[in-house]
């Protein structure tokens, strides 16, 4: 019960505008310059990788707080349900464009499986080094952490859930995707002002 009834404010938390804020102060338009995507990407690609780290950070904290305390109150049940509250708001946030869940869905991973994380994020820096592109290796992970997880044997009921919030990360990846086949995607350490698609 009391997970329920935290369930709106763990959404509300995640909606929180770290991007927007953070490139905002520094007179600049996360929605309108490089990809469009209020994300650390983006805000590393525009204002240099301190502000991309920033948001980052606050952006992770999101869902690690959110998982965090439902880890208290119930146990691994109670935070995949406030973790994905948290997710759901960052990637759907009211009367504005939200993110795409990675660095939120990171924060909640990171409570519940913290070896896999970190086993899966030295894969997305070497992947994001080497091709320079942090979209391919957010979508590789994303990929590989249902599969990963269910290798190591947990519950099928949090592959399974897994599963469906990679899918929504995935989805959230289309624009991406389709920059990536057309191989137009933005590098990761390219700035400057570019059109968002649409």
């Amino acid at each position: 019960m009391v997970v329920a009834i935290l369930v709106p404010f763990a959404w509300l938390l995640g909606t929180f505008p770290s991007a927007t804020l953070v490139a905002k102060a520094k007179g600049r338009d996360i929605l309108t310059e490089g990809s469009g995507n209020p994300g650390a990407s983006n805000v590393g690609r525009l204002l240099g990788w301190r502000y991309g780290l920033l948001v980052l950070v606050m952006d992770f904290a999101k869902g690690a707080l959110a998982a965090g305390v439902g880890l208290a109150i119930d146990g691994r049940a109670g935070a995949f349900v406030l973790g994905a509250a948290a997710i759901v708001g960052h990637t759907f946030p009211l009367y504005r464009k939200g993110g795409k869940g990675v660095a939120a869905g990171a924060g909640m991973l990171v409570v519940l499986y913290p070896l896999i994380v970190v086993g899966l994020g030295v894969v997305w820096i070497i992947v994001a080094r080497v091709l320079k592109k942090a979209s391919l290796a957010s979508l590789l992970v994303t990929v590989l952490f249902p599969i990963t997880v269910w290798l190591a044997g947990y519950d099928l009921w949090e592959v399974a859930v897994l599963a469906a919030l990679a899918v929504l990360v995935v989805l959230r990846h289309a624009a991406n995707i389709r920059r990536l086949v057309r191989r137009e995607e933005i590098d990761l350490q390219s700035g400057g002002s570019v059109a968002p698609s649409p």
